[in-house]
């Protein structure tokens, strides 16, 4: 599977030590299935006055040695994952996360939530009209190492 990172650089060897805390899936690697997105995202560096590169990958089958979860909708156990992520709390752990992002969409409910205005519910309410991205974090440096593959990278 083709999959896009973008960034301000190009990053042919990416590693997990150069991820930052508290993300929606933790520290990790973060990648998108969805071109479109990818270069929407560029937009973030453009506007800072900054490259902005898309880096390209081949993402191989993932064994049966690395942990995988998928989320598929904005759900209960997506919220709950994103707001331990987001406050550094415990939370399962898995080589490869999968699921939609806590982007400008729905950012606001997720921190009404996180910050206990809304309660679990009324977040839900909020998110189930909301039509998930895409995102895909691997968060081990081992299933980096042996699946995802640098194609090139093209600036935006």
């Amino acid at each position: 599977m083709i999959v896009f990172h973008t960034s301000n650089i190009e990053v042919a060897h990416p590693d997990i030590k150069h991820s930052r805390d508290y993300l929606d899936f933790g520290r990790g690697f973060y990648l998108t299935k969805l071109e479109e997105q990818a270069r929407s995202y560029g937009q973030r560096f453009i506007r800072r006055d900054e490259p902005a590169i898309m880096n390209i990958y081949e993402l191989s089958e993932v064994t049966v040695y690395f942990s995988y979860h998928l989320f598929s909708a904005y759900d209960w156990e997506w919220l709950d994952f994103i707001a331990a992520c987001r406050k550094g709390l415990p939370h399962p752990t898995f080589d490869i996360i999968e699921g939609g992002i806590a982007d400008d969409q729905v950012f606001d409910t997720v921190d009404l939530y996180l910050t206990g205005v809304y309660s679990r519910e009324q977040a839900l309410d909020q998110l189930r009209f909301k039509q998930p991205n895409h995102q895909l974090c691997i968060t081990s440096q081992q299933a980096l190492d042996d699946h995802l593959h640098f194609v090139k990278s093209v600036i935006l």
